[in-house]
């Protein structure tokens, strides 16, 4: 079934809809990406383009006093943190009305597809690269045991870290790489203690929960090129209320090119990230 992003006909013929293009992206974006898994994405309504600033406010601590027969009101305030939309990447194609016209696929379905999976492969690496070294490093390997031993250490390590800083147990998350989640799967994950599950989550071939942590999968927590963190590929673990995410399709449009026939589609997406609860985060760097 073909995608109405044109009222009716040919490219050429009708007015691109750029609200429903770009709603498509923004849901096949977030359909695939690991972040809004791992993130506070509250604020996304609030942006409207590239520099905009995002207020958030922080839960205040309520003290806990003894009671001896009278009482004393606290006056709660609150710290506000800025999330700055400071990160845009943007596409543009060409499709060409007589490729349009013969082609036996939806060309637009086709390219839609493949602009959200390459936004979010670049934008996944550009805010997990910033999320690591906002995080509480716990420590590194220089080699990985197979059978998944440091990687099953870490995460105990891991747990015992946000346990130790009273960080909630529901909707912690655990991301891995896919030669982890691998080694993380040959592992001895049979003990109850482990996975929170009186069964292996290996029962239906994929990694469900291990030691509270929900586990995800991403390709983009290797760091290659030079600096301190280069080589390693990192283990990444903590609370959604660590980091705040927000991103947004803010321009979709379709120009009629000049210099041949077809219509050029292009479009802008905005975003910023930002670790706001530190402690709530930790990570570990493996080799």
């Amino acid at each position: 079934m073909a995608f109405s992003f044109f009222s009716t006909g040919t490219t050429s013929e009708v007015n691109f809809i750029p609200e429903v293009f770009s709603k498509l992206l923004q849901a096949k974006f977030y359909g695939s990406s690991v972040l809004p898994m791992i993130s506070n994405t509250d604020y996304e309504g609030e942006i409207s383009g590239q520099g905009d600033k995002v207020t958030i406010r922080t839960v205040p601590a309520v003290t806990i006093n003894d009671y001896a027969g009278s009482i004393t009101t606290q006056e709660l305030t609150t710290a506000k943190v800025e999330l700055l939309i400071d990160k845009a990447k943007y596409y543009s194609f060409k499709v060409d009305d007589v490729l349009a016209a013969q082609a036996d696929i939806n060309m637009l379905e086709a390219a839609s597809a493949d602009a959200a999976e390459g936004m979010r492969v670049a934008v996944e690496t550009d805010v997990l690269a910033s999320v690591v070294t906002g995080a509480t490093t716990i420590g590194s390997q220089t080699t990985i045991n197979q059978n998944g031993s440091d990687i099953l250490a870490a995460i105990l390590d891991f747990a015992k870290s946000l346990d130790q800083l009273n960080i909630p147990e529901e909707g912690r998350f655990l991301v891995l790489s896919p030669e982890f989640i691998s080694i993380l799967k040959k592992s001895e994950l049979r003990q109850a203690y482990l996975t929170g599950d009186a069964e292996s989550p290996l029962r239906n071939g994929r990694v469900g929960m291990v030691d509270r942590f929900t586990v995800y999968q991403s390709n983009m927590l290797f760091t290659p090129g030079s600096g301190t963190d280069s080589g390693f590929t990192h283990v990444l673990a903590g609370h959604p209320k660590a980091i705040s995410f927000a991103s947004q399709f803010t321009n979709t449009e379709t120009v009629r090119m000049e210099s041949t026939f077809g219509d050029q589609v292009r479009g802008l997406k905005v975003y910023g990230s930002k670790v706001v609860v530190p402690d709530a985060l930790v990570v570990g760097k493996f080799t």
